[in-house]
């Protein structure tokens, strides 16, 4: 065999490599959804919270106190439950004003549906660990607040600038000043016409921060489309608030040169409710359902989503279409505690 000659094809084989290199350079960025950093949790292998009573269900929201207790959720029927363990299960924490056990109660002639709008229906809930106390965003009854202990929760805030709260929906608490924020979805919906804020667009939605010790409420912003959950940054320089409709997360700036400004944080994958700190600098956010989700096809689809500070995705949370969240919480050990309007438990997943 002949020797193969490179002294004219290697400065050649160079060029072109070089050139390459160049146009891989001047390409724009891929703008391909990021990867997950540490894959998908099948959340459909959980532990079962569950409810008592079998027309009780929606522990919409979950919280724990400061002693690490609970975790507590707001159901169907108007109450606040705490979780005391397998043995004793659930008990009565909090309940709102029009309360009774006799006028609240759910039976197959009268449905939750029915009498929700006076006996209450707890959706955001969050502890104020100093005080102890426990704010609820109820979306009929308004901000209130319930003292260490439980009882009878007070009610705080019925309107803002004159304006009738309508859609009471999500809350979290500045647990260094102990200022309250809040959303209202809609100044035209209640939630019992909560598909029509969807369907609409409706955009009267308004982001509102209470301060429990001047007892005054501010309205941070107006005119959002759909505003539902939301969480203080991990360093409480801004609020991170879901819009249901749009399928978005905005960052609304409450400290900082940008203060009092918004912008949209990311586009996500599906229509999202609650938004919950992972403990690590981002958020968990609860995916009622995908963009675009099919009835038929595989059983399986997403149920939240972790983000990082600056948007992206990080970690994805899949199970059965059956199981429509509200709420992902994540506590020490992996733990993830996830509320939801229509099933009656709560369900816990091991990361």
């Amino acid at each position: 065999m002949a020797p193969i000659s490179t002294g004219k094809k290697l400065p050649m084989t160079l060029a072109i490599s070089c050139l390459a290199v160049l146009l891989l350079l001047l390409l724009p960025p891929c703008t391909a959804r990021p990867v997950p950093e540490t894959g998908t949790i099948d959340g459909g292998r959980s532990q079962h919270l569950n409810l008592r009573g079998s027309l009780l269900r929606g522990p919409e929201s979950v919280a724990f106190d400061g002693a690490g207790a609970g975790p507590y959720s707001g159901v169907s029927d108007g109450r606040v439950l705490k979780w005391n363990g397998q043995a004793r299960g659930w008990s009565t924490y909090a309940y709102s004003p029009g309360y009774s056990v006799k006028a609240c109660t759910a039976s197959k002639l009268r449905p939750a549906e029915l009498t929700e709008s006076s006996c209450g229906r707890p959706l955001g809930l969050r502890f104020h660990y100093a005080s102890g106390d426990l704010y609820i965003a109820d979306a009929y009854k308004g901000l209130m607040r319930v003292g260490p202990g439980g009882g009878k929760a007070m009610v705080l805030v019925t309107e803002a600038d004159g304006v009738p709260l309508r859609f009471t929906n999500g809350v979290d608490v500045d647990q260094v000043t102990g200022e309250v924020f809040f959303t209202d979805s809609s100044m035209n919906y209640r939630r019992s016409q909560h598909e029509r804020v969807t369907v609409t667009g409706d955009s009267t939605g308004r982001l509102m921060k209470y301060d429990p010790r001047t007892n005054q409420v501010t309205v941070l912003q107006s005119g959002i489309t759909y505003p539902n959950g939301l969480a203080i940054s991990a360093d409480r320089t801004h609020l991170v608030v879901a819009l249901t409709g749009p399928c978005r997360l905005l960052r609304h700036w409450i400290k900082g040169p940008k203060a009092g400004t918004s912008e949209m944080l990311t586009d996500l994958p599906g229509y999202p409710d609650n938004v919950r700190p992972d403990g690590r600098g981002g958020f968990w956010v609860a995916l009622h359902r995908e963009k675009n989700e099919l009835s038929f096809g595989p059983d399986s689809h997403l149920l939240a989503v972790r983000i990082g500070a600056d948007g992206k995705i990080l970690q994805l949370m899949k199970g059965p279409k059956s199981v429509r969240p509200t709420e992902v919480m994540e506590r020490k050990g992996g733990k993830l505690y996830m509320g939801s309007v229509e099933l009656p438990y709560v369900a816990v997943v091991s990361a």
